[in-house]
C-alpha cells in the first residue's frame, strides 16, 4: 500500500530526476567504453543494486558492509577513474558554443544537420597518396570537445577541405607541415598545431611523436587522429587514445564517418 502511494506522489521533478541519472550513467558508459575502466564501472554498478537489494531486505550486515565499501570506495574510484573524470569535465566545460549550434545538439541523439559534413573520403585520399610517397602527416578531427585551447598553439586557418590542400599541408618543403591539423565540419581549423604527447613507456618505441601526439589528444579529448607516418607510410587511426584496427582504407573511411556522424 504505501508502494502504491507513492507511485502516486510521483511528480514531475521525479521523472527529470530519473532522465538526467539515465544521461548522466550513458555518458560515463560512452567515456569508459572500450576501455578497462567499463568492467569496473559495471561492477559498481552491479555492487550499488545489491547493496540496495540488501537493504531493502533489510539484512543489516551486508547493508553495512556494503554501506561501508561504497563510502570509503569513492576515494578509491576518483583515483581510478581519474583519466575518465578529467575528460568528463573537460567534455562538459568546453562543449562547442557557436550561433550555428545550440547546447543540447552537441550530444549526438539530438544532433542535427546544421553544418557541412567533413568530407572523410577526400582525406583519407589524400592520406593515402601521401603514404605512398611517405609523406608525414597528422589530422585531427575535433568532435564535441571544442580544441580551441589547442589549435591557439598553431596558426589560425579558415580552409575547406580539399585533397589539394591536405598535400601541399603536410609536403616536406612547406613551412606548415610541421605539428598536426584541426578539421572541424569540414575545414582546415588550424595548421602547425602543437598536441599533449603521450609519454607512456608501454607505447612500443618504433611509433614516433605524431603517434604519440595522437594518443594523447585522443584521450585527452573525444578528438579522433589520423597519423600517415614518414618511415614507413602507415596509416594509423586513433580513438580513446587507442589504435583502431580497420582492414583496408574503404573499411576506414566507414569507421571515421561513423565516429564523426
Amino acid at each position: 500500500m504505501e508502494i502504491f502511494n507513492d507511485l502516486l506522489n510521483f511528480k514531475i521533478v521525479d521523472i527529470i530526476d530519473v532522465i538526467l541519472v539515465a544521461v548522466l550513467l550513458y555518458y560515463v558508459y560512452k567515456l569508459t567504453k572500450g576501455t578497462v575502466a567499463i568492467n569496473i564501472f559495471i561492477g559498481i554498478i552491479i555492487i550499488y543494486f545489491v547493496w540496495k537489494l540488501t537493504e531493502f531486505l533489510e539484512m543489516e550486515l551486508l547493508t553495512g558492509i556494503f554501506g561501508g565499501f561504497m563510502k570509503v570506495g569513492i576515494i578509491a574510484l576518483i583515483v581510478v577513474f581519474q583519466p575518465e573524470i578529467r575528460k568528463f569535465l573537460l567534455m562538459v566545460g568546453s562543449t562547442n558554443f557557436n550561433g550555428r549550434r545550440k547546447f543540447l545538439q552537441q550530444f549526438k541523439f539530438l544532433k542535427t544537420e546544421t553544418s557541412d559534413a567533413t568530407d572523410v573520403d577526400v582525406i583519407v585520399s589524400a592520406c593515402n597518396k601521401m603514404a605512398m610517397s611517405k609523406t608525414g602527416a597528422l589530422i585531427v578531427f575535433e568532435r564535441n570537445n571544442n580544441l580551441d585551447f589547442i589549435a591557439a598553439s598553431g596558426d589560425e586557418m579558415n580552409i575547406k577541405v580539399t585533397q589539394p590542400i591536405i598535400e601541399s599541408i603536410f609536403f616536406k618543403n612547406s613551412p606548415l607541415h610541421d605539428g598536426a591539423i584541426i578539421i572541424n565540419d569540414n575545414i582546415v581549423k588550424a595548421t602547425r598545431v602543437i598536441l599533449p604527447v603521450n609519454n607512456d613507456r608501454s607505447i612500443p618505441k618504433r611509433f614516433g611523436l605524431r603517434h604519440r601526439a595522437a594518443i594523447g589528444v585522443t584521450e585527452k579529448t573525444d578528438a579522433l587522429a589520423l597519423v600517415v607516418s614518414e618511415e614507413t607510410g602507415h596509416i594509423s587511426y586513433f580513438k580513446d587514445g587507442e589504435f583502431v584496427v580497420f582492414d583496408d582504407t574503404n573499411a576506414l573511411t566507414e569507421i571515421i564517418k561513423t565516429d564523426l556522424a
